[in-house]
């Protein structure tokens, strides 16, 4: 087996280990490889080797892996800061944007999807950490947002999605977790029917597990550590 391959199947057994120490079925957790940074050919190698949801941040490069992907059957996730101007591209080529945070940015994604494609699926950023320099909305805008987001066209809200402040410590881990998953329950007492948590990536996916993470983000440990690559578009952590 080919690298890539061997650790999906380590990332694939964390994800398992850490499900059965939460009394949770697997199957409720779904992996998204990020491969934002890495080559066409590191992403065909993960899907040899049985992965077919991908994670991209920058629009211009997961453009390029798109077109030359076109081949295979991938779900492409959008997870980066998302510019008003690179919306349409967006809009056209993935099946899922997880940071999407502003009103403005979800007009123009709901009007530049096709309509002969599926509802594109969305999740909102929440900003749970209180980070001046984070994407997301507040906790206390979210509701607003939320609403707002639920009465556009060719959009589906699934649910929440965080990248809290990085920590080595898991009780603090937790508790990010636990505010995002608070914030889900919140929004569905209110009648939302919201079934998404994407949070916890390489270094923190048991704790997101824990604390009821249904898409985990997992970038360095399939692909290997990233190298300093300066983006025009602002960088977001996978």
């Amino acid at each position: 087996m080919t690298t890539i391959a061997n650790a999906l199947q380590a990332a694939r057994q964390r994800i398992a280990l850490a499900a059965t120490a939460a009394g949770r079925p697997v199957a409720g957790i779904q992996l998204l490889a990020v491969s934002k940074t890495f080559p066409a050919a590191a992403v065909r190698q993960a899907y040899t080797a049985g992965q077919r949801a991908f994670g991209e941040s920058y629009v211009q490069e997961a453009m390029e892996k798109v077109e030359a992907l076109n081949d295979l059957p991938l779900k492409w996730h959008f997870i980066g800061p998302i510019q008003s101007n690179k919306t349409r591209p967006i809009a056209e080529h993935f099946a899922w944007v997880h940071s999407l945070d502003r009103a403005r940015i979800a007009d123009r994604l709901s009007a530049g999807r096709p309509s002969n494609l599926p509802d594109l699926q969305v999740c909102l950023q929440v900003n749970v950490s209180g980070e001046a320099s984070k994407s997301g909305v507040t906790a206390e805008d979210l509701p607003a947002l939320a609403c707002y987001v639920r009465t556009l066209p060719r959009m589906k809200l699934r649910g929440l999605m965080a990248i809290p402040e990085p920590t080595d410590d898991p009780a603090k881990q937790r508790l990010a977790f636990v505010r995002l998953r608070q914030l889900l329950e919140q929004l569905n007492a209110e009648g939302f029917q919201l079934d998404t948590l994407s949070m916890g990536m390489s270094d923190d996916l048991e704790a997101a597990i824990a604390e009821g993470a249904t898409i985990v983000r997992v970038g360095s440990a399939i692909f290997g550590e990233r190298h300093n690559i300066h983006h025009s578009e602002t960088e977001a952590q996978g």
